[in-house]
């Protein structure tokens, strides 16, 4: 938790090798997740880079079960968990929260609201106060794409997050709910985050499968206290 706290991004991934899987678990600054998509994705290719070079792929243990990433050129693709969707009534709160009333909702792990235009995406300024308050542990907003079929942003405000750039959990709540909608096996999904990120859905039965790219920014080490006056790195 300390070493969350310390990166402050959406997710920090822990892996550890168990035998034939890799144990993983996901942390952000205010608490473990029980699934993170990107944290994911860059788990693996750290993996398959560095300690799996002959691999194509590599099955991690996690809290939502076994997870598998393969690589696919210059593509990785997980195979997620899809959430169920319920309709739940759109409410005032949600309007308050996020600025522009939602044409429908949903409630799976996290909430899921939809907008007629991609604009009330991208210009979409939330209340992370009241948007705190709202069922779900992650709260998504999405509408049909222009270019992308569709088009979502992520909140994370009960785990100290206020956006996650791009979220594959989310996308297990999104996807499915295109999927659907578009009557389609298979989608383009544009996040619009400040950084964004295009993700490759497919859907079958009841898993998700997301494919994405990843790139080496840093390599570096974690010093910590061992004792007082003295530091020792890991």
């Amino acid at each position: 938790m300390k070493i969350a706290l310390e990166n402050n991004l959406s997710e920090t991934a822990f892996a550890v090798k168990e035998g034939e899987y890799y144990g993983l678990r996901w942390f952000t600054p205010g608490g473990e997740i029980d699934l993170c998509g990107h944290a994911t994705l860059a788990a693996a290719f750290v993996l398959l880079r560095f300690c799996e070079k002959e691999a194509d792929s590599i099955s991690f243990q996690t809290l939502s079960g076994i997870l598998t990433v393969k690589r696919r050129g210059d593509l990785y693709e997980m195979k997620f968990p899809a959430y169920r969707l319920k309709s739940v009534p759109v409410t005032d709160e949600m309007e308050n929260a996020l600025g522009v009333r939602p044409a429908e909702a949903y409630i799976g792990r996290d909430l899921l609201c939809v907008f007629d235009a991609p604009e009330a995406i991208t210009k979409m300024e939330p209340d992370m106060s009241k948007a705190e308050s709202l069922p779900g542990l992650l709260l998504h907003v999405t509408a049909r794409g222009t270019k992308t079929d569709c088009i979502s942003r992520s909140f994370a405000p009960k785990m100290k997050i206020p956006e996650d750039p791009v979220c594959g959990s989310g996308h297990c709540h999104i996807a499915p709910y295109w999927g659907k909608r578009l009557k389609k096996a298979q989608l383009v999904a544009y996040q619009a985050s400040k950084r964004g990120g295009t993700l490759y859905c497919r859907m079958e039965g009841e898993h998700v499968y997301l494919a994405g790219k990843a790139a080496l920014f840093s390599e570096g080490n974690i010093h910590f206290l061992v004792r007082e006056n003295s530091c020792q790195e890991k």
